[in-house]
């Protein structure tokens, strides 16, 4: 189906061909490339090939969200491997959110991923289960800009589309089950105060990866977008730190 939807100003894909090392960048659920732009852009400044994408159903209204399912959202993070691959002779991954739970379902299919540098990476959120049984409501209240931060704002959906909830419920049970398939090196970055995924996912994907190399970090000053928080900075360090000895 075709969307009918301009791209918000600031959701655009970030594409930017530099060496022979990629890095594929992911945003999350109802956000938009905005709040992975400091990540993708200190990846470029590196030399790095980078491109984040904007996600099927991002990035425009949240009705046309309403119209993608989890495949449509795998299906633009593929995309943009599939471009890296092409010029890269290895690639690296870094999520948010749901742009986690995408990371770790590439690594479990593609194995020849060098790294993942999960943020607030989702796998299990027991606060949306309700939402299988909701049957005549179609949106529920906005989930982006949790962030600690005073006057930084998430460019995301001011409402949630119910069939999008249950997308993501099937896509992070999808994702939880193939953790143990998931052996390349992880940093696994969380808030402790995160209002949106509970910080208990990050011990969950820690415990369950088959990862010989595995580092999880706390990110004490940050809520659930910590791209745009306090910690921008460390991620940005502690994840070029840990790719680099990848490479």
């Amino acid at each position: 189906m075709m969307s009918n939807f301009d791209v918000l100003p600031g959701a655009e894909p970030f594409i930017q061909e530099g060496g022979k090392v990629g890095v594929l960048v992911s945003h999350g659920f109802t956000g938009t490339t905005q709040s992975m732009r400091p990540l993708a852009e200190a990846f470029a400044k590196e030399g790095y090939s980078v491109y984040a994408p904007r996600l099927k159903g991002h990035g425009t209204h949240y009705e046309d969200m309403e119209q993608t399912r989890y495949q449509d959202w795998i299906a633009s993070v593929e995309e943009a491997y599939a471009w890296l691959s092409e010029r890269c002779d290895k690639i690296f991954m870094a999520g948010l959110s749901m742009g986690g739970t995408l990371a770790l379902y590439m690594a479990a299919n593609h194995p020849e991923i060098r790294a993942i540098s999960l943020i607030n990476a989702a796998v299990e959120v027991p606060a949306m289960e309700g939402v299988k049984d909701l049957q005549d409501v179609r949106f529920l209240d906005a989930i982006g800009s949790d962030i600690k931060k005073p006057g930084i704002v998430e460019l995301a959906y001011e409402k949630t589309p119910v069939a999008s909830v249950k997308e993501i419920l099937n896509f992070m049970e999808l994702t939880h089950k193939s953790l143990n398939a998931i052996h390349c090196p992880a940093l696994i970055l969380f808030s402790p105060e995160d209002h949106v995924v509970p910080p208990n996912n990050s011990q969950i994907i820690f415990d369950h990866i088959s990862s010989d190399e595995k580092n999880i970090i706390e990110l004490p000053d940050s809520y659930h977008v910590a791209t745009l928080d306090h910690d921008q900075q460390r991620i940005i360090d502690e994840t070029l730190a840990f790719f680099h000895k990848f490479e």
